[in-house]
C-alpha cells in the first residue's frame, strides 16, 4: 500500500469511527472528509463529481417532496385511525393493523417520514386504551425497517444499490417482496407472543376506540386527490422505468415537479423540508468511497475477501447477509452500504463471479440488520425521540431485549431463502 492509499485509508477509518461515535454530526464528517481527500488531490474536483450517484440524490429528493405534500393531507393519520376502529379495540388486532401499514407505506415512502406520522396516532389511541405505548412503538419500528427493504424506494441501502448496479423497482420486487412479508408475518406472531399478556383491556374502553372520528384527519381533500394521483403515477413509472427508459430519478423528480404545480402549496415551504443533510451527508461518502476506490484500496480488500471464501458463491453470499445484518445493527448502514458496494463489485471483477444473489444478501443484511438495536437505524431513533417527549423513553437495553433476538430471527429467515433461491 503506497503513502497515498494509506492516507486515504487512514481519514475513511477515522470518519468512520467518528460517525459510530455519534460526537459530530455524520454530515459535517462526510463533507470534512470528502474536502480533505480533494486538498490531498486524492480525486481532481471533476472525479469527485463523478463519483455522486446522482439517481441515488434525484430519487430521494423527488420522493421528499411527494411525500412532505402528500403528509399535508392528513391521509396517514386517518389510515391509522381507521385502521384502529376495523380493530373493534381490540389491542393487539390494533397493534398489528398499525404495524401492517407502517410496513405498507415505508415500502412505498420512507419508514421515518411514515414512523413520524403514525407515532402521534399511536399515542392517542393507546391513552384511550390506558395502555403503555412502547410496545406498540417498537412493533412499529420494526415493521417500518422490514417493510422499507422490499422495494427500491423503501430504504436508502436499496436505492443505493439500485443505482450503482442497475436493479429495477420490480427486480426489488421479485427478489424481496415475498420473503419480507413471510418475515413480517412470522415478526408478528412473535411479538404477539412476547406482549400478548399486557394487552388486556375492559369493554369500556374499546368502545372509545369504535368512536374516533377518522374522517375529521383529512385536512384537504383536493390536495389528498392530487397526491395519490401523483404518487400512483410515480410508483407506475418505477414499475415500468425499464420499458419506458427512464431512471427512477428521472421518474421522482418529475412527479415532484408536476406534484408541487398542481397542488398550489408553498414551494418554498416544501423544499425547506427536504432532508438537505442527508442529501449532502450521501455526497460527501459517495466522493470518499470513490477515493478509496481510486487508490486501490477497495481492490486489495476484495482480494482479501476472495482468499477468505476461496471464491465459493455461498460462503460470499452468507459472509455478506451476516456481517451486513450485525454490523448494521451497531453503526449506520449508509456508509456501511456505500463502502460494499464497490467491494462487492471488485470481488465480482477479480474473481469472475456472478454476484448477483449478493446484492440481495447485502439489502437483505443491511435494512434487516437495522432492527437489532435502537441506533440501527434512523426509524428507530425518531420514534425512541418521539416516545422520550411523550414521557415513555424507550432505553437502549430495553429494545435490545426485543428487537436483536428479532433480528437474528429475520436473518436466519434470509439465509434460508438465500440458500435455496440462489446457491442450489
Amino acid at each position: 500500500m503506497d503513502s497515498l492509499a494509506l492516507v486515504t485509508t487512514i481519514i475513511f477509518l477515522l470518519t468512520y469511527a467518528l460517525i459510530v461515535a455519534e460526537r459530530i454530526p455524520r454530515t459535517l464528517l462526510a463533507l470534512v472528509a470528502a474536502a480533505v481527500v480533494l486538498m490531498l488531490r486524492v480525486l481532481s474536483q471533476e472525479e469527485a463529481v463523478g463519483k455522486i450517484d446522482f439517481n441515488t440524490i434525484g430519487l430521494l429528493v423527488g420522493m421528499m417532496i411527494i411525500v412532505n405534500i402528500t403528509k399535508r393531507t392528513g391521509l396517514f393519520e386517518y389510515l391509522a385511525m381507521h385502521a384502529a376502529k376495523l380493530s373493534r379495540g381490540e389491542p393487539m388486532r390494533i397493534m398489528a393493523a398499525l404495524s401492517l401499514i407502517t410496513a405498507v407505506i415505508s415500502a412505498l415512502l420512507d419508514n421515518v417520514t411514515t414512523v413520524l406520522l403514525v407515532a402521534p396516532v399511536t399515542f392517542s389511541i393507546t391513552a384511550a386504551l390506558k395502555l403503555n405505548p412502547v410496545p406498540f412503538l417498537i412493533a412499529q419500528i420494526i415493521s417500518s425497517n422490514i417493510g422499507g427493504t422490499a422495494t427500491l424506494i423503501g430504504d436508502p441501502p436499496n436505492i443505493m444499490i439500485g443505482s450503482a448496479v442497475g436493479l429495477s423497482f420490480m427486480d426489488f420486487v421479485n427478489n424481496e417482496a415475498a420473503i419480507v412479508a413471510f418475515i413480517e408475518v412470522v415478526t408478528m406472531g412473535l411479538i404477539y407472543l412476547i406482549y400478548r399478556k399486557q394487552m388486556v383491556v375492559p369493554e369500556h374502553l374499546k368502545l372509545k376506540i369504535l368512536k374516533l372520528h377518522d374522517r375529521d384527519v383529512i385536512k384537504d381533500r383536493k390536495l389528498l386527490a392530487k397526491s395519490l394521483i401523483v404518487l400512483g403515477l410515480t410508483i407506475t413509472g418505477f414499475i415500468l422505468h425499464e420499458a419506458i427508459h427512464f431512471q427512477p430519478a428521472t421518474i421522482a423528480l418529475t412527479g415532484a415537479a408536476f406534484l408541487l404545480l398542481i397542488s398550489k402549496v408553498e414551494h418554498e415551504e416544501i423544499l425547506h423540508e427536504i432532508e438537505w443533510s442527508t442529501l449532502f451527508f450521501f455526497m460527501g461518502l459517495f466522493i470518499l468511497v470513490g477515493a478509496l476506490e481510486k487508490v486501490g484500496v477497495i481492490r486489495m480488500v476484495a482480494e482479501g475477501a476472495l482468499k477468505m471464501t476461496g471464491g465459493n458463491l455461498l460462503l460470499s453470499g452468507m459472509l455478506i447477509l451476516w456481517l451486513s445484518a450485525i454490523a448494521s445493527a451497531f453503526i449506520d448502514n449508509i456508509p456501511f452500504v456505500a463502502t460494499m458496494i464497490p467491494l462487492i463489485k471488485a470481488m465480482g471483477d477479480i474473481g469472475g463471479i456472478d454476484v448477483g444473489p449478493l446484492w440481495w444478501a447485502l439489502s437483505l443484511g443491511a435494512c434487516l440488520g437495522g432492527n437489532g438495536t435502537l441506533i440501527g437505524a434512523s426509524a428507530n431513533v425518531v420514534v425512541a425521540g418521539i416516545s422520550g417527549r411523550h414521557g415513555y423513553p424507550i432505553t437502549f437495553r430495553d429494545y435490545l431485549k426485543i428487537g436483536f433476538p428479532l433480528m437474528l430471527v429475520s436473518i436466519v429467515i434470509s439465509t434460508v431463502y438465500m440458500y435455496f433461491r440462489y446457491f442450489q
